[in-house]
């Protein structure tokens, strides 16, 4: 995906705005007001979800970071600026989490999806070093099913040598591709190096800026 120097400034801008945790949830009725729009972000668990929310906020403690799977076990909102809404989901596919756990994470993802109109996007994040898993196809089909927009962001690139960088973008697109609710094009990060994550600021900056002018 490409932005212009503009977008990349203006995702600048609004990143380094003022950005703070907000509530953890565990029920619907305990979600936030549907007034901001939402970017949630979903992955499995040790996937580098809050790593990569730390560095798309430049704040290293905004979301715990941790080497512990199934760490998130809540959805937890953070806002950005009073402008954009950013959402924390449980990871999916910890295998050593209760069955109990794993079934009432399930259906709060599930009901949050399904229930959420200013949800704007989903970033369906996925581990360089491993591609596409099975579990990741099933909260794919889900967010098809719940007509969800989504898109994948590869994490960890630092951790795959160069040369399968693109093998592995063009391997996941072509799996993106048969998905209705997906968008075409992918995001390729890493929250250590800090690649990608421009580009991603950028293109979430594009969802503010829509609700602010719908607003106005």
């Amino acid at each position: 995906m490409e932005f212009t120097e503009r977008q990349i400034l203006e995702g600048r801008q609004l990143f380094s705005a003022s950005c703070e945790f907000m509530l953890s949830v565990v029920k619907m009725q305990d979600l936030p007001d549907r007034d901001l729009p939402e970017i949630a972000f979903a992955g499995r668990s040790n996937v580098g979800k809050s790593s990569l929310i730390n560095a798309v906020t430049n704040r290293n403690g905004l979301a715990r970071a941790s080497n512990t799977p199934g760490r998130t076990q809540q959805i937890n909102f953070f806002n950005l600026d009073d402008r954009l809404r950013i959402v924390d989901l449980p990871g999916y596919g910890y295998a050593k989490a209760s069955k109990k756990d794993i079934t009432a994470w399930n259906i709060l993802i599930r009901q949050y999806l399904k229930g959420r109109p200013n949800l704007m996007k989903v970033c369906l994040l996925i581990d360089s070093r491993h591609g596409v898993k099975e579990n990741d196809i099933e909260i794919m089909k889900l967010l098809d099913d719940s007509a969800v927009p989504y898109q994948v962001v590869l994490t960890k690139q630092d951790k795959i040598k160069i040369g399968d960088v693109d093998k592995l973008s063009a391997a996941t697109i072509a799996k993106v591709k048969k998905h209705a609710a997906a968008f075409p094009d992918i995001h390729v990060t890493s929250s250590e190096k800090g690649r990608g994550i421009e580009e991603l600021r950028a293109d979430l900056t594009c969802y503010a800026e829509a609700a602010q002018e719908q607003s106005s």
